[in-house]
């Protein structure tokens, strides 16, 4: 069992910058892709980010390539998304997901999450 809790959320102007952690409980947490999924009222789910167990092989959507980062440390048993550019239409609630355990992640379909954190909203204000 994993269980994941989010932090850094909150409200921020178009073009700032935020950082959410993920942090997870266990032993296992290194095994774990690690995922981050938002949605959006009336939008659906899609994955945002994702990091291999190991680190080695990662997953941007299309819509945050070249403006948030994924990264983890498996020491402190923690992921991170670096969201820096921040437009309105990356308002929505975030979440952390752990999954596809042992297996590189190179699509969105590669992130296939076992458990789910409780969410961190984002706001952005244009």
């Amino acid at each position: 069992q994993v269980q994941l809790v989010e932090s850094g959320g909150g409200l921020v102007q178009a073009g700032g910058s935020l950082r959410l952690s993920c942090a997870a409980s266990g032993r296992t947490f290194s095994t774990y892709a690690m995922g981050w999924f938002r949605q959006a009222p009336g939008k659906e789910r899609e994955v945002v980010a994702a990091i291999s167990w190991s680190g080695g092989s990662t997953y941007y959507a299309d819509s945050v390539k070249g403006r948030f980062t994924i990264s983890r440390d498996n020491a402190k048993n923690t992921v991170y998304l670096q969201m820096n550019s921040l437009k309105p239409e990356d308002t929505a609630l975030y979440y952390c997901t752990a999954g596809s355990r042992y297996k590189p992640i190179t699509t969105a379909q590669s992130m296939s999450p076992d458990y789910w954190g409780q969410g961190t909203q984002v706001t952005v204000s244009s």
